[in-house]
């Protein structure tokens, strides 16, 4: 069934809105019969909120609204850039007023990750080490109780955080929400060892088949931050460092073929 998208731009125009644009599959020709529409109003100021779903000619509709603070934040800050900047490229827009959409979208195709950027990455990826540090204790302590809870909350902190810190200290400009695995996947296929970790500790089968026990995926996910320490050693803050080593060298106690992590000399 096709969209009528002009009858989107008359749902949701305000005197406010500057442009409505599509993003996400339907702005890429993609969509499939269950891909929810991605709408999201610019306006000339808004305030932070979460987006806002309505059910829209049989579709799920998810409207999201964006001021100009918001749209810096996506070529300053390298966590947004690596979220939306190649979803701008492509996305399209249904209204734009005096082209201001058109602006955005120009610097989104011409945008480039430099060095400014990359220390701001390094920084926050060194940060997210830090903080899933508490998602590490929870894994090794669910492992030792056989704690449930504990291993649920491990498996998750540990697989999407992991791979949101390669993202981002990559610089991987994802194409949408949903290429997240295969397009971190991509960037990191010089690493084996890393992706096949990382397959494991999300829980999908192994080559031959067999699917993992909560307790395995756990314990990829495990090997998984103390491997992520190891190859961003170089670029992690001093500041940062001993308790990611710490980290690590608990990891390592329980598991001994975790790899170790590299000290500066």
């Amino acid at each position: 069934m096709s969209i009528a998208f002009n009858d989107l731009v008359a749902r949701f125009d305000a005197p406010e809105v500057c442009a409505l644009v599509l993003m996400g599959s339907h702005a890429r020709g993609e969509a499939g019969p269950y891909s929810d529409i991605d709408l999201v109003r610019f306006t000339y100021k808004a305030e932070p909120s979460e987006p806002e779903s309505f059910l829209f000619q049989e579709r799920l509709l998810v409207v999201s609204t964006v001021g100009p603070d918001e749209v810096e934040r996506w070529f300053h800050e390298p966590q947004a850039a690596t979220d939306t900047i190649a979803g701008v490229r492509c996305a399209r827009a249904l209204l734009d007023r005096e082209g201001y959409f058109a602006q955005i979208q120009a610097r989104a195709k011409v945008f480039v990750w430099d060095d400014a950027m990359q220390q701001r990455a390094n920084r926050w990826a060194s940060e997210m080490l830090v903080g899933n540090a508490e998602e590490a204790r929870k894994g090794l302590e669910g492992l030792r109780r056989n704690d449930v809870g504990r291993l649920l909350n491990a498996r998750f902190g540990l697989s999407w955080s992991m791979s949101r810190v390669m993202k981002v200290q990559h610089g991987i400009l994802l194409s949408g929400d949903n290429a997240i695995y295969d397009e971190v996947a991509q960037a990191m296929d010089d690493q084996p060892e890393w992706v096949r970790l990382r397959r494991a500790a999300f829980g999908i089968e192994d080559e031959r088949g067999h699917a993992l026990t909560l307790h395995e995926q756990v314990r990829a996910g495990l090997q998984l931050y103390a491997l992520t320490a190891r190859l961003l050693s170089p670029i992690l803050l001093l500041e940062h460092r001993p308790l990611i080593e710490h980290t690590v060298s608990l990891i390592q106690r329980a598991l001994p073929t975790a790899p170790e992590f590299i000290r500066e000399t």
